[in-house]
C-alpha cells in the first residue's frame, strides 16, 4: 500500500479510534448546533422542516466530527 493510501486508511479508522472520540464529539455538539441553527432554526422554529432538512441538519454534526477527528489524526502523525 502506497503512503497516501496508508493515509487515508489510518484516517477513515481514525474516525472510529475511542481516544480520539470524546474531543472530537464535543467540538461537534458545539460547532453542529452552531451550523444547524444558522441554516434550519428559522425553519425549526416554525415547524416546516422537512426530511431534507433533516439530512442535511445531520450533516451539520457529522462535518465538524470529522474535521475534527482530521486534526487529531494528523497532529498525531506530525510527532
Amino acid at each position: 500500500m502506497n503512503a497516501k493510501k496508508s493515509v487515508v486508511w489510518g484516517y477513515l479508522l481514525a474516525l472510529s479510534d475511542r481516544k480520539l472520540m470524546p474531543t472530537a464529539i464535543k467540538v461537534s455538539l458545539v460547532v453542529g448546533t452552531i451550523i444547524f441553527t444558522v441554516n434550519h432554526g428559522y425553519a425549526l422554529y416554525n415547524g416546516k422542516m422537512t426530511s431534507q432538512r433533516w439530512i442535511s441538519g445531520l450533516i451539520s454534526y457529522l462535518i465538524p466530527y470529522a474535521v475534527n477527528i482530521h486534526g487529531q489524526y494528523i497532529s498525531g502523525l506530525r510527532k
